[in-house]
């Protein structure tokens, strides 16, 4: 593939480490901008159970390799973002044919459908050649989670490490629990099922009595049921069908049919951190093992969106790094988590020995950082600078004005050199964003009990 090449894209702030970084939203504005001229219009639809959660009409240009390029980045965005296992496409059969070959074909594209398509909505990606009129617009789909701060309530957060759990009455904390677990590549799903009840069980004998229960967990959840979770990666595909799948059902029946609540664990900070600023329109980023998030509409709803945006595309350089699950260039992850540290951590000058866990690489430049060296300053800095630029492509997929960012790679001063370089980058390059656009981290006590709070609110007690 031979990728556009805008002549005019001009950085005011270059990544220290990451020169050659290429802003997504930069690339997709040089490229709009020719293909306006002379361009031919397509318009896209993204479908789920044959509704529409995202749609967008665009411009293509005469060149079929830079135009394949644009549109395939912006249906990885819109996948990874919305979610959806059918794509209408108002457009040249050549463009139509090609997508489908990209995604019966290529390890990229194979790679988006067997995750989105066939495990999170249960059927392989489809793209179908459609007229314009074919894809109406989006429809809301936000749902009135959270919030529900009556009666007696337990939530719980289900992490790689640990599982939290706390007790609430009329949202107020009564108990709170943290118990180190190892989930990870445990094959008997019994496993999964007995560390939660035991936290259940230990929240519960605090209150007088159980009237609803709320949780989050790493993963894509619909309806309650359990899509894809790297916390059950080690049970085997079988039992993942008709153990895993349906944990949180046989829970709720456990516990006498309470009103039962699991959402992705990005989506319950989103919402924590809308009940700590008293506000909604929040899009919340943890940069930890991974990169997660989770969104608040205007209206302070939670949406069936996936938010996946370690996958979303920042740089579109052709030559960037690699993410070694999906085997894709330039996504999220590579930069806002710990992989991104450990990536950065040699061309920095900070070496670590073959094998280092990246985990462990990340409190090493943690550690430095609190000492003041400059290379670990470099690391963040370059962090920064790279998340200005995302932070602006995300503004062209959600509408947020309260930019939450949290996780491990933002403890201690490193956080706060992110933000300022985030900041830095709007102020200089994007003004009208960052003057609607206000970013911070969770304050202590939203760390210490909000998390447990939003997710026992979430269910309604009729």
């Amino acid at each position: 593939m031979h990728p556009f090449k805008p002549s005019t894209i001009m950085m005011k702030i270059s990544p220290t480490l990451d020169t050659e970084f290429l802003p997504a939203v930069f690339w997709n504005r040089e490229f709009e901008k020719a293909a306006s001229e002379n361009g031919e219009p397509v318009t896209l639809g993204l479908l789920r159970d044959d509704k529409v959660v995202a749609r967008r009409t665009v411009n293509i240009a005469p060149d079929p390799e830079s135009s394949f390029r644009y549109i395939e980045r912006m249906l990885k965005t819109m996948l990874w973002s919305a979610g959806g296992n059918r794509i209408l496409v108002a457009g040249p059969d050549s463009l139509v044919d090609r997508l489908q070959t990209h995604y019966s074909e290529s390890e990229v594209g194979k790679f988006d459908s067997q995750i989105i398509g066939e495990k999170i909505f249960n059927h392989p990606l489809r793209v179908e050649k459609c007229s314009e009129e074919d894809i109406p617009d989006p429809v809301a789909d936000g749902q009135a989670l959270g919030r529900h701060l009556d009666g007696c309530r337990i939530g719980f957060d289900l992490g790689g490490s640990d599982r939290k759990c706390a007790a609430v009455i009329d949202g107020k904390v009564v108990f709170s629990e943290e118990i180190k677990w190892d989930p990870y590549f445990e094959k008997d799903p019994k496993y999964h099922y007995d560390g939660t009840m035991d936290s259940l069980k230990r929240a519960a004998a605090h209150l007088p009595r159980v009237d609803a229960i709320g949780g989050s967990a790493a993963g894509d959840y619909v309806d309650n049921e359990v899509r894809v979770a790297s916390l059950f990666r080690g049970v085997p595909d079988d039992l993942f069908e008709t153990e895993v799948r349906p944990i949180f059902a046989k829970l709720k029946e456990a516990w006498g049919g309470v009103p039962f609540e699991v959402v992705n664990d990005g989506e319950v900070t989103a919402l924590a951190g809308a009940m700590s600023l008293n506000d909604d329109a929040v899009l919340g980023i943890s940069m930890g093992t991974s990169l997660a998030a989770g969104y608040v509409t205007p209206e302070g709803n939670i949406t069936s969106w996936i938010n996946e945006l370690a996958f979303v595309p920042v740089d579109y350089r052709p030559d960037g790094p690699v993410d070694e699950w999906s085997g894709d260039v330039g996504c999220g992850v590579q930069f806002f988590s710990q992989q991104g540290v450990a990536r950065l951590a040699p061309i920095a000058g900070i070496e670590f020995e073959q094998g280092t866990p990246f985990a462990e690489q990340l409190v090493e430049v943690q550690r430095l950082m609190a000492e003041n060296d400059p290379r670990a300053r470099n690391i963040y800095e370059t962090i920064g600078t790279c998340f200005g630029y995302a932070v602006a492509h995300y503004a062209t997929i959600y509408e947020f004005r309260n930019l939450l960012i949290l996780g491990r790679v933002t403890s201690g001063e490193g956080g706060q050199i992110i933000i300022e370089k985030a900041e830095q980058v709007l102020n200089a390059e994007f003004p009208e964003l960052a003057s609607n656009v206000s970013i911070s981290m969770p304050d202590e006590q939203m760390k210490r009990h909000g998390q447990a709070v939003a997710a026992a609110s979430l269910p309604m007690i009729k």
